[in-house]
């Protein structure tokens, strides 16, 4: 094989100087007559779903000498939504998103790297590397990191998760349990290193990069622990260097089909309702419209049922529980009437021969994934709301939305900030019918549109979560459940209707029909608009070009 790369990329007198400064490194001229393959890996001591990519990348560049490279490692950042949420750090999360994106950018081309194996696992790390990919349209690969697994029991879940210690939050400040419960549940809810256990952003993401063909068949949800995410490793550095040697690109993987594939797919497994910015993001780094890719969204929000269940969805499964089910594979297959053929993937085959020929080896499990014919939900698991609060969009995830309470009206409480969302709901002010409204919380408002995880978690945890409703313009984690709207655009600090609501007015969140529903004359909401001021915060760094840049939740919160 080492003879079809005599004419690598370095293997030239025009990179003398390149060769030079990498033999500094300890690279020999051999090296350069093979593919320089970069690993982008976006390790860190902060981030759980990151702790074990050090040997992640290792196993991938064994695959890649192994297969006939020349692997060469670089860093990214990686934030945790987790770990900076409930602080200023929340405003920067998705923010990161684009640096992530750009920074692979510029070390790509800056050292003209011949393929790339991008590693990593959390919420925005993840859809920064696939924009990176399709940007740069080199040969490129997907690896994650893994998955959690799961606690001890806990509440009504069989599993306990990532978040069951904000929901102990809420039941400690109700007195249903004690402060060392409490701090028990956080000892133990995390037991592993990985992505955290549920159908949040994280896993989502992983699951899209398999969906849209950046990956190795059957990867996405193999947990952290398990060998066989060093064996899928090693074989992901084999299959870019096979990537390399055929000129197979990331444009030639992410195309409109896959990107549709890939929406049906997150219907069908009630993926985060933060998908839906990350795939329209992806998409423009194509050339695609995000106006299009919503439209898809709405499209197949109303005919896709769903047929995975996993936590929030489910509080008896989790994202180990799905891998032992077949993971995406499996649900390829039973999706497979309305999946558009003919898409390649990494392997150099078309996503139906991946799937079809894919063998699980733990068995079906129907009360993970079932079928279309037999859905859990006729709903799908997410759903683009529209109405007078919302005049673009808004998103909802049916899924994790209980039966009772996907219609729901109430009467707003409002508040122009999480702390002060939070304040009143630690200190029980929240009441069964109310409809909390968190806004100047999106894109340019918080800046950088944090996750109103925290309010969700408490008002469950306080038992408020089949009576009372929030809706934001902030995001949500893919791991609330409850009934939830965000992404509401306009946002408020746009001057969106969401600024216009008072306290006392009601409501209607109608997810089954997708209407979000202010019931206010339009004379008086104009009357209001013309009393409306926003002062903009002071910012700094940058957090300041970001608010400057960035466009609606509706385009993808991506930078002009």
């Amino acid at each position: 094989m080492q003879d079809k790369f005599n004419k690598g990329t370095f293997d030239s007198d025009k990179m003398l100087s390149c060769r030079t400064l990498y033999k500094a490194n300890g690279f020999t001229d051999d090296d350069f007559k093979r593919p320089v393959i970069g690993i982008c890996d976006s390790f860190s001591d902060i981030v759980p779903g990151h702790n074990n990519l050090r040997q992640i990348s290792q196993e991938v560049k064994n695959g890649i000498y192994r297969a006939g490279g020349t692997p060469v490692e670089f860093g990214c950042i990686a934030v945790c939504d987790g770990v900076c949420t409930t602080h200023e750090g929340a405003n920067y999360s998705l923010p990161s998103r684009d640096i992530v994106a750009d920074g692979i950018e510029i070390m790509a081309r800056a050292h003209k790297l011949d393929g790339l194996v991008l590693v990593g696992s959390c919420d925005k790390t993840v859809p920064g590397m696939l924009m990176a990919a399709a940007r740069l349209d080199i040969p490129s690969i997907f690896i994650a990191g893994g998955c959690m697994l799961g606690g001890p029991a806990f509440g009504e879940k069989r599993k306990s998760d990532s978040t069951s210690a904000q929901e102990a939050q809420g039941m400690y400040q109700t007195g249903k349990i004690s402060y060392e419960e409490l701090m028990n549940i956080s000892d133990a809810c995390c037991p592993t290193t990985g992505s955290c256990q549920h159908m949040a952003t994280a896993n989502s993401m992983c699951i899209i990069a398999e969906a849209l063909g950046m990956s190795i068949p059957g990867s996405a949800m193999i947990p952290a622990v398990y060998n066989e995410r060093l064996r899928a490793a090693f074989k992901t550095g084999e299959t870019i260097v096979e990537m390399v040697l055929k000129g197979l690109t990331a444009r030639d993987i992410i195309t409109p089909a896959s990107i549709r594939n890939t929406i049906k797919l997150m219907m069908a497994v009630g993926g985060s309702t933060n998908c839906i910015i990350h795939i329209c993001a992806i998409a423009h780094e194509i050339g695609l419209s995000t106006d299009q890719v919503m439209g898809w969204f709405e499209e197949y929000g109303q005919s896709v049922p769903l047929i995975a269940k996993i936590n929030p969805a489910s509080y008896e499964y989790d994202a180990e529980d799905f891998y032992k089910a077949g993971g995406v594979p499996a649900v390829q297959k039973e999706i497979d009437s309305i999946i558009e053929k003919g898409c390649m993937t990494v392997t150099g085959k078309m996503a139906e021969e991946n799937y079809n020929e894919y063998i699980n080896l733990y068995g079906k499990n129907e009360e993970v994934i079932t079928s279309l014919e037999k859905p859990f939900s006729t709903l799908a698991g997410l759903a683009v709301m529209h109405g007078n609060i919302a005049p673009d969009t808004a998103v909802a995830k049916p899924a994790a939305i209980s039966e009772e309470v996907r219609v729901f009206k109430g009467r707003a409480v409002c508040f122009d900030s999480e702390e002060a969302a939070n304040q009143a709901i630690e200190e029980q002010k929240i009441k069964a019918g109310d409809v909390v409204v968190i806004r100047y919380v999106g894109p340019k408002g918080a800046p950088g549109m944090p996750e109103m995880f925290k309010p969700m978690k408490l008002l469950y945890g306080q038992g408020l979560n089949k009576c009372t409703a929030l809706i934001t313009d902030g995001r949500f984690s893919g791991t609330n459940n409850g009934c939830f709207v965000g992404h509401i655009s306009p946002e408020a600090a746009a001057s969106g209707p969401i600024a216009l609501i008072e306290d006392g007015d009601e409501i209607t969140i109608d997810v089954i029909n997708r209407e979000l529903i202010l019931h206010v004359s339009d004379e008086e909401l104009a009357k209001r608009k013309d009393n409306w001021h926003y002062q903009p915060k002071e910012l700094t760094g940058y957090l300041k070009r970001y608010a400057r840049d960035v466009l609606s939740a509706d385009k993808g919160a991506i930078l002009k």
